[in-house]
């Protein structure tokens, strides 16, 4: 995938204008300056009434989701996307997380074909064949909900439809897999395991995370095989956010500082859900 216009470096932080976002909408503490808060040393364990907040915010980001992959079709560029999710969120009363997030100058990550994640939306057109994950995470009443999905653009071919469809296949099986006590390195055995069976590489570079107050914070989600600590508890929020990929899943950062693109420029696709644990299984907060 070749952008339109290809960022020398990385953005610097700009804290968004009163026209991208209005006064009256919460901006996480991040908004002005771009710089995160230092994670929290232990995983949080939210209440019933922050579950429920949490929630709200979730449902925004499913619904700015489904929009975005709408609007996926050839000669739309992810430019337009990303304007209309970005309104759409805003009409919500809610922010678009990765509005400078560390410099990140877009409301959402576009990523297509060979990127990996983290693709910053531009006015390169998208063209049939092609495919592209939309990454949208939304912050509402003080608590961030995240999810993605990988959409074809026009006629993708069956190599492709595979790669997504086993993609999206792990992410529901991972999910399954979740549970009060079960070890967090479950979900990187079963998406492993089936990767593996399909032939596909799992890119090790880029975790799933926790997720409520802090856009990132404990625990840290591997996706491959691992022997990782941990265990899930009730009340616990994260997300499980595989990428597979057709070649080697190692990656490469371009000079924009974000995205990440396979080294051999192999295809790759992404899917992702916010879930917390309950005490009988796990409650999918952007389904």
């Amino acid at each position: 995938m070749t952008p339109a216009t290809l960022l020398a470096r990385k953005p610097q932080p700009k804290e968004p204008s009163l026209t991208s976002i209005p006064a009256h909408i919460p901006r996480p503490p991040y908004a002005r300056t771009g710089t995160p808060p230092e994670w929290p040393t232990e995983t949080p364990i939210l209440t019933s009434a922050e579950i429920e907040q949490m929630r709200e915010a979730s449902v925004v980001a499913r619904d700015a989701l489904v929009l975005g992959g709408s609007m996926v079709k050839p000669g739309v560029t992810t430019a337009e996307i990303d304007s209309e999710v970005h309104r759409f969120i805003v009409s919500r009363n809610g922010y678009p997380s990765c509005l400078n997030y560390m410099g990140f100058p877009r409301a959402i990550c576009t990523s297509v074909n060979n990127v990996i994640a983290h693709g910053i939306p531009d006015t390169r057109q998208l063209v049939d064949g092609d495919f592209i994950n939309i990454d949208v995470t939304v912050f509402k009443n003080g608590f961030h909900g995240d999810t993605s999905a990988t959409f074809a653009v026009g006629s993708v071919d069956q190599k492709g439809l595979d790669l997504m469809r086993t993609t999206e296949e792990s992410l529901e099986m991972a999910i399954q897999a979740c549970g009060p006590g079960v070890p967090f390195a479950v979900i990187g055995q079963t998406i492993g395991a089936l990767a593996a069976s399909k032939g596909y590489a799992v890119s090790e570079e880029l975790t799933g995370h926790g997720i409520g107050r802090d856009f990132h914070q404990n625990p840290l989600i591997y996706h491959h095989i691992n022997d990782e600590p941990g265990v899930m508890m009730p009340g616990m929020a994260f997300t499980i956010e595989p990428i597979l990929c057709q070649g080697v899943a190692r990656g490469i950062q371009w000079p924009d500082g974000w995205t990440i693109s396979t080294e051999d420029r192999g295809r790759s696709a992404q899917y992702e859900h916010t879930l917390v644990v309950t005490a009988d299984g796990v409650d999918v907060l952007t389904m």
